[in-house]
């Protein structure tokens, strides 16, 4: 099986429901399977900890999974148009994966949720693309061939999967946002297994 890493943090569950989707993508995809994980939540109390188990959701990610991916999507909700604090830490916690080189060649994916279509969701995805570049991998966008691009009235552009949660946070998951979840978590995972080939 080609395994193929979906991160995520997510707060009020858009992220998270994104996530799942990427990962339905992923094992429509014969001979590849999706490890689903999380990151704790940073806290500024600095005696905070987090319980080793997640109480729900996915469980937290390791460093086997980073190693043992051949390819990784990772999502956080837009905050002021970059990633969520957790993640930010996940990245800057883990300078031994790209002094190691571990994820250099295979491919990355990005996606996120916002507030409200000009709420930062693409400044987002190209600031977590970054970490993605540093780290030697090959970008896999969502390209227009995938037809709900030009008429999602929601989340979706061609740096990833995305869901616009409205300015309450309470506008459902609708389905063009799954779909293109799905399909960019599909286009991943086929990267991934031709890259696996070679």
């Amino acid at each position: 099986m080609t395994p193929v890493l979906v991160l995520y943090y997510s707060r009020s569950g858009g992220t998270a429901k994104i996530a799942n989707h990427i990962a339905r993508g992923v094992e429509s995809v014969s001979g590849c399977e999706a490890w689903l994980r999380t990151v704790p939540s940073v806290s500024a109390d600095t005696e905070a900890t987090a319980a080793a188990v997640p109480a729900d959701g996915a469980p937290y990610v390791t460093r086997d999974d980073i190693e043992g991916c051949a390819a990784l999507a990772y999502g956080s909700p837009a905050h002021f148009g970059n990633m969520a604090a957790s993640m930010k830490y996940f990245w800057d916690s883990h300078v031994d994966v790209w002094l190691g080189s571990q994820l250099a060649g295979k491919p990355g994916a990005v996606f996120t949720s916002s507030g409200s279509l000009h709420g930062g969701h693409e400044a987002a995805q190209l600031s977590m693309i970054v970490p993605l570049l540093h780290h030697g991998m090959l970008i896999v966008g969502l390209p227009y061939s995938e037809t709900a691009l030009n008429h999602t009235t929601g989340g979706g552009t061609p740096y990833g999967a995305s869901h616009i949660s409205g300015a309450d946070g309470k506008r459902a998951v609708d389905d063009t946002e799954l779909g293109l979840a799905r399909a960019h978590g599909a286009r991943l995972a086929t990267v991934a297994q031709a890259l696996a080939a070679r």
